[in-house]
C-alpha cells in the first residue's frame, strides 16, 4: 500500500485538467452572462425586442469543460498503470481554462454590440470559434501526447 505524500496526491493532474478547465468556463459564462442581462436591460428600459440568441454567447465557454473531462478520461487509463501526470493535467486545464475566460470575455462584447445593434451574430460566432479552437487545440495536442506515453 501506497503511503508517501507524493503518491496521496497521484490523482492531482486528472482531477486539475477538469477543475481548471471548469474554472474558465464558469467565468467565461459568468462574465458573460452579466453582459447579456445588461445588454436586455437595456432593450426592457427602451421597450425594444430583447434577442434571446445572446444566449448562445452566454453558453459558448462551457464546452471546455467538456474537453477537460475528455482529456482527463484519457489520463485515468495512464494513472491506473502508476502514471503521474500532475504537469500535463495542470497546464493542459489552464489553457483550456483561460481560453473559455478569455471567449466569455469577447461573448460579453458581443452581448454589448448585438443588444445594440440587433445586428452581426455570425461575425461574433467567428471570433468566439477562433478561440474556442485554442481549447480543441490543447486537447488534440494533449492526447496525442497522452497516447505516446
Amino acid at each position: 500500500m501506497e503511503t508517501g505524500v507524493i503518491t496521496q496526491f497521484k490523482d492531482l493532474g486528472l482531477i486539475m485538467v477538469l477543475a481548471l478547465s471548469a474554472v474558465g468556463s464558469a467565468a467565461g459564462a459568468g462574465v458573460a452572462g452579466m453582459a447579456a442581462i445588461g445588454a436586455w436591460k437595456k432593450n426592457f428600459s427602451q421597450n425594444k425586442a430583447a434577442s434571446f440568441m445572446l444566449v448562445a454567447f452566454v453558453g459558448a465557454p462551457l464546452t471546455q469543460t467538456v474537453y477537460g473531462m475528455i482529456i482527463m478520461n484519457k489520463m485515468i487509463e495512464l494513472a491506473n498503470k502508476g502514471q503521474y501526470l500532475w504537469g500535463m493535467g495542470i497546464f493542459a486545464g489552464l489553457a483550456i481554462g483561460m481560453s473559455a475566460y478569455w471567449q466569455g470575455k469577447c461573448a460579453a462584447s458581443a452581448c454589448d454590440a448585438m443588444g445594440e445593434t440587433n445586428k452581426g451574430f455570425g461575425n461574433y460566432i467567428v471570433v468566439l470559434g477562433i478561440i474556442e479552437t485554442v481549447a480543441l487545440f490543447v486537447m488534440a495536442f494533449t492526447l496525442g501526447l497522452l497516447g505516446k506515453l
